[in-house]
């Protein structure tokens, strides 16, 4: 019996371009799911060209529901840590070759174009903003997005598009009394 593995995807990745000014985090990433044994491989294969041989991983647990001790990457093993005090929004991945690498996690079940703003948030050089902070500046967007469109879908179904009937009808340049009405 044959077991086919499914070919993994790439990684969604953005990382800051190489610049000499310094950021807060190197980029972002935008895992499909949850499972970090699944997803991590993808990720440090990514980053081995510009990072070199990833050898540990550092995440906080609050993310990931299972966060195994090692993960078999391409050609070797990488050991991964967990960190209760450290973003839980920030992944921060080790190289012997080139140190430390921060990179924002996007949760997998976010909305593309919101990941999109968030990938090229993370990513700009001379970055200020942490993980968290572009993560609750995301959410402050998104609220305002959904409140705008639900103000544009009040107006649109409550008659706001329509202009109001007329009180009196016109014909020509002349008012035409209503019955019942006094005024002339």
């Amino acid at each position: 019996m044959t077991t086919s593995l499914a070919p993994t995807l790439p990684a969604r990745l953005s990382l800051t371009p190489e610049t000499p000014l310094a950021s807060l985090l190197d980029g972002a990433w935008w895992p499909r799911t949850r499972d970090l044994a699944a997803e991590l491989p993808p990720l440090v294969d990514a980053l081995e060209e510009r990072y070199g041989r990833i050898t540990r991983v550092a995440v906080n647990p609050t993310r990931w529901p299972v966060v195994p001790h090692k993960v078999a990457a391409t050609g070797h093993t990488v050991h991964v840590g967990w960190f209760t005090e450290q973003d839980p929004d920030k992944m921060i991945l080790l190289s012997y070759t080139t140190g430390r690498c921060d990179l924002l996690v996007i949760p997998p079940g976010t909305e593309p174009a919101a990941a999109a703003r968030l990938m090229t948030a993370a990513a700009l050089p001379g970055g200020v903003l942490a993980a968290g902070a572009l993560m609750s500046d995301e959410a402050a967007t998104g609220r305002r997005t959904r409140d705008t469109r639900s103000v544009e879908d009040a107006w649109e179904t409550d008659g706001g598009s329509v202009p109001p009937p007329l009180r009196h009808p016109l014909v020509g340049a002349r008012m035409i009394p209503l019955p019942g009405n006094p005024r002339r």
